[in-house]
């Protein structure tokens, strides 16, 4: 039948309206999938839409593409679900809250399930114990017990605790690359510092942790937790504000190092001066 093979993904046998290869921008983050990966689900929001629909009734942006004003970001996950209806994810993950709403908004509840924090300890994705599940079996003891319970329950869940178990050392360094203007001599007015843009090298997992979903990964959308990076960047350029996240969380400046260049605007040496500087600080957090 021409409905099941739509369901199943087949489109190169002429019945699908959709190509085999279909491009998606969800929130300004290009994707390139197969059909058959983006209805993997029955009755999910993108089997409907690439099953149920035709392709002129689904939005597009201007390159053709099909449109889901979604984060962009977390929509990897998405779809790394789909591929194999399973997912991994990375270590100190901060973002699972979010990740669930995403994965109601798609309508694909086994992966909502599994996101929820109140779920068994087999479940690779969570292992959270919420606060009504401690209380609710310290009642069911009797009042010595119950207490001797809550507390034994509350020591193991500190030990889980993320400000304990998952604040492990490292290095993160940030650098940016700043220029600023120094007038005439005869001027005392300035441009100062403009950051184009700041960037973040370390382990993965630290950089996730410490900057969470200000952290642009674009660059390097996939890299394994344990991995390094170079290449990621912040969605801001105030880098006191990276300074401030970095302290938050344990983090203090070990080394500084910067390298400047000078240059005139013109070639008439009494216009202004145009200085560029890259920096770096290196933090650590024993």
């Amino acid at each position: 039948m021409a409905l099941a093979d739509t369901e199943r993904g087949v489109s190169s046998c002429g019945d699908s309206p959709f190509s085999e290869i279909i491009e998606l921008n969800v929130g300004g983050q290009v994707y390139v999938t197969r059909h058959k990966t983006l209805v993997a689900v029955p009755d999910s929001l993108l089997w409907n839409m690439f099953s149920k629909k035709s392709p002129k009734e689904l939005a597009r942006d201007s390159k053709g593409r099909f449109f889901l004003d979604r984060d962009g970001f977390l929509f990897r996950y998405i779809l790394d679900y789909l591929r194999d209806l399973n997912l991994v994810l990375p270590d100190y993950f901060p973002e699972k809250s979010r990740l669930q709403r995403e994965a109601d908004f798609f309508q694909l509840r086994d992966l909502a399930k599994r996101l929820s924090p109140r779920m068994s300890k087999d479940n690779s994705i969570s292992e959270e114990i919420s606060q009504s599940d401690t209380e609710e079996g310290a009642q069911q003891c009797g009042s010595s017990g119950g207490v001797e319970t809550l507390r034994t329950m509350s020591v193991s869940g500190a030990m889980r605790s993320p400000s304990l178990d998952s604040r492990k050392s490292g290095y993160i360094t940030i650098g940016y690359r700043g220029s600023y203007t120094i007038g005439r001599d005869i001027q005392t007015d300035a441009k100062f510092r403009r950051v184009a843009r700041i960037t973040v090298c370390g382990k993965t997992s630290l950089a996730k942790e410490v900057f969470g979903e200000t952290l642009n990964e674009s660059r390097d959308p996939d890299r394994p937790p344990e991995r390094y990076t170079s290449r990621y960047y912040l969605k801001y350029n105030f880098l006191e504000q990276a300074f401030d996240k970095l302290t938050e969380v344990g983090f203090h400046m070990v080394a500084c190092s910067s390298t400047g260049t000078c240059a005139y605007t013109s070639n008439d040496p009494n216009e202004d001066k145009i200085w560029t500087s890259y920096t770096e600080y290196v933090f650590c957090r024993e």
